[in-house]
């Protein structure tokens, strides 16, 4: 016998196919971005860069804890972008 689901699908699909294809549409719309590799990628590379950017500072040689450049701080590993 069949699933109360697959006989309600079925009995949608006979009188109203193009809202069964939209609703199909919706739900799939809906869970892409939760099982998408392009999500997980776009959060990292979002993580690696900074939200404010640094100011230059003119230095005159009596600040010793502001780096000379940004890349001298430690920042974020992007191996991970390298390998890709």
């Amino acid at each position: 016998k069949a699933s109360p689901i697959g006989a309600f699908l079925k009995n949608a699909w006979n009188k109203e196919p193009v809202i069964v294809v939209s609703c199909g549409l919706g739900i799939l719309g809906v869970i892409l971005p939760f099982v998408s590799p392009l999500t997980k990628y776009s959060a990292m590379m979002n993580q690696a860069v900074p939200f404010n950017y640094p100011v230059p500072v003119r230095d005159d040689g009596n600040m010793p804890d502001v780096p000379a450049h940004p890349s001298d701080k430690e920042g974020p590993n992007l191996e991970w972008l390298k390998k890709l």
